[in-house]
């Protein structure tokens, strides 16, 4: 998971749909991580709980993941990058603009 704040720049995580969609990777069997460069750990939330810190993102962790589902769209994040190491791209934000193999748009 790309992002796991509730929006963009921000390290609030109230009402965070990116931690909705954790939860039901995890549910459905899901080995779930994620990086947010405001989010460094997980925090204790009321409702939802996972023991995580964020992951950096590379070339090679990118290469790890059957999948990259973009959250929130953080500023920080090369998404040229991601795009060019990443198997499959899951991007609920409009990220990117035009279409590609690996890239589904929700």
């Amino acid at each position: 998971m790309l992002g796991i704040a509730y929006k963009k720049n921000v390290d609030d995580m109230r009402e965070s749909p990116s931690v909705e969609l954790m939860e039901k990777l995890k549910k459905k069997g899901a080995v779930v991580a994620y990086s947010d460069p405001h989010v460094p750990v997980f925090p204790k939330m009321r409702e939802h709980y996972f023991d995580l810190e964020s992951v950096e993102i590379t070339p090679e962790n990118l290469r790890e993941y059957d999948c990259v589902l973009i959250g929130t769209h953080h500023d920080a994040f090369d998404y040229e990058m991601i795009r060019e190491n990443a198997h499959l791209i899951v991007d609920t934000r409009g990220v990117y603009r035009d279409q590609f193999n690996s890239l589904v748009k929700a």
